[in-house]
């Protein structure tokens, strides 16, 4: 514990040095961090010839960044997708970001694949490439061949990955500690959460058997497509530290020369691709988070091939919605409609003013309604949807930012492959599906069982509440904190909250009043049936219905501002 600590302060010591080399004096002198500077290590702030402060602040950061390592990095590339965290000017200079990280040699690897798979080479491979085909900050890849003649790509972690990135970790932990005041008031609201997210997301990908997973997923989700093949990973043959997957051959989506040698149509081919992306999203909830044009590879035959699924992302059936609902509602020139699904989106808000959220929304809607198709762009789009998340600091899931930064992506190869490329009008049927889906009978009567059973949950644990209640008040153990910005706005929430809490119970009671009459005996003749149910149950439905109707009303009349 104690070298972990001295490591540790050593490491602060030395961010400090580069903080203040690149004029960050502030992000030291005004935090804990100052009682680690001694004064004669006071640093001239210059980068080469160039004072730093001819730099913007953005781009000091970057370089920031660059000195303090590849797990920094990393966090910097995690967060450039992040953005309903950070303003647009340092997302911009963190995707500038590249990890160029030396291999290690070929030997290490080796060793490090026999500990692994409990072989030696020649026991699993005929023939085993020394020059490694790429390398990064986590571990590398090399080509082989198995036994059986079948080729494939294996990925080896590095030696000390795991323990460098564990210790960087910590490191980030504790300065978040020391610099947490600071970086709340330069906007950055949640720094704790975001080193916590990072961290899962650091362990998760030091973990190659979860990226073997999301292979295994998407040949599975994918078996029947023709235009579309996932390699497939040998999961029997690898660990947490190697994998070994199928080696795909092909060529770059966007080589636009060998897919007409090939006699391919790259228009074609564009169409495709963007059709395989968007069902992922919109179909599955669950899609390939990095298709830049080393990772799509095309066939001779045309057929579409991801490799590397590292980072995947996901949504629920409801994000799902709601992500749609914001291009329709946008198609449709309806700022009200983007609002509330922006609302429906975001894992928390707190828009102190909905009118001006909406006038953003419609301004957007009135900059892009008058452009022509062929003059629409979804990177400009893009930066505008995140610029309003992150100036009304919407917290969204982060897969939608994936997915924004994907789309961007996939349209500048789209452009490349075909002139008159068009991302919103492959977007558009996928949205009008979804809505269908939504209000299909089958979705709207889940939505109703889960109600149901929410309502019947708190039916039940509401007698044990208010007894609690009344037994803490009977013994004066009560206590309401509260802070007052005038009664009247109290008294208005009071009101709703009581209205809202008996309607609520109305129609708990109808729901159970309804139950209840299934367990009746009627005589015959005297008691209508409706698809095998008494009339006196679908009148009790009925008016559960009613009541659920008028709560879902005040809610929406609640959210007008």
């Amino acid at each position: 514990m104690f070298k972990n600590t001295m490591t540790n302060l050593g490491r602060i010591r030395q961010v400090v040095e580069v903080l203040l080399r690149y004029g960050f004096e502030d992000a030291v002198t005004s935090t804990a961090l100052r009682r680690l500077v001694p004064d004669r290590r006071r640093q001239t702030w210059q980068h080469g010839d160039q004072p730093v402060f001819e730099m913007s602040r953005w781009e000091r950061v970057r370089m920031v960044i660059e000195e303090l390592g590849p797990t920094f990095i990393k966090l910097a590339q995690v967060l450039s997708n992040r953005a309903d965290l950070l303003p647009a000017e340092l997302v911009a200079e963190f995707e500038k970001l590249q990890s160029n990280v030396p291999p290690f040699p070929s030997d290490e690897a080796k060793r490090i694949i026999e500990a692994e798979i409990g072989q030696p080479l020649a026991e699993v491979f005929s023939e085993f490439d020394d020059e490694p085909l790429g390398s990064a900050s986590i571990g590398q890849v090399h080509k082989a061949r198995l036994l059986d003649g079948t080729d494939v790509v294996v990925k080896v972690q590095r030696p000390t990955a795991r323990e460098k990135i564990t210790t960087d970790l910590a490191l980030l932990r504790e300065l978040v500690k020391l610099t947490g005041g600071y970086l709340r008031k330069h906007g950055l609201g949640n720094p704790q959460d975001i080193v916590e997210a990072f961290e899962r997301s650091m362990m998760q990908e030091l973990d190659y058997s979860s990226e073997a997973r999301a292979m295994e997923q998407f040949r599975k989700l994918y078996a029947d497509y023709q235009t579309f093949y996932v390699p497939r990973p040998y999961r029997e043959m690898s660990t947490s530290k190697v994998l070994i997957i199928e080696f795909v051959s092909g060529c770059k989506i966007t080589d636009k020369e060998q897919l007409l040698r090939w006699k391919l149509d790259p228009a074609i081919v564009a169409e495709t691709g963007m059709d395989i992306y968007l069902t992922q999203i919109f179909e599955f909830g669950i899609f390939h988070a990095d298709p830049h044009p080393g990772n799509v590879l095309v066939r001779p035959d045309g057929t579409i091939v991801l490799i590397d699924f590292g980072m995947v992302g996901r949504l629920t059936k409801q994000q799902k919605y709601a992500f749609a609902g914001v291009f329709i509602s946008m198609g449709q020139q309806d700022a009200r409609g983007m609002a509330l699904n922006f609302r429906r989106l975001a894992l928390t808000s707190d828009i102190q003013d909905m009118r001006a959220f909406e006038a953003e929304l419609q301004q957007l809607i009135d900059d892009f309604a008058g452009l022509d198709v062929k003059e629409m762009s979804m990177s400009a789009l893009a930066e505008r949807l995140q610029g309003v998340i992150y100036k009304f600091k919407l917290q969204v899931p982060g897969s939608v930012f994936l997915i924004l930064r994907a789309l961007v992506i996939l349209e500048g190869i789209g452009k490349v492959l075909h002139p008159a490329f068009n991302t919103f009008e492959f977007v558009r049927p996928y949205g009008r599906r979804l809505v269908l889906e939504q209000y299909s009978v089958n979705n709207v009567t889940t939505e109703l069982q889960h109600t149901g059973q929410q309502l019947l949950a708190l039916f039940y644990t509401l007698p044990t509440d208010l007894r609690q209640i009344v037994r803490k008040l009977s013994k004066g153990d009560l206590r309401v904190q509260a802070q007052l910005g005038g009664y009247a706005p109290l008294l208005r929430t009071a009101e709703r909250l009581v209205s809202r809490g008996i309607i609520t119970m109305l129609a708990v009671a109808f729901l159970l009043f309804s139950g209840l009459t299934l367990l009746g005996r009627y005589p015959a003749g005297q008691m209508p049936y409706y698809h095998g149910l008494p009339g006196v149950t679908w009148w009790g439905l009925g008016a559960t219905g009613f009541w659920l109707m008028v709560l879902f009303i005040l809610t929406i009349r609640r959210e007008r501002p």
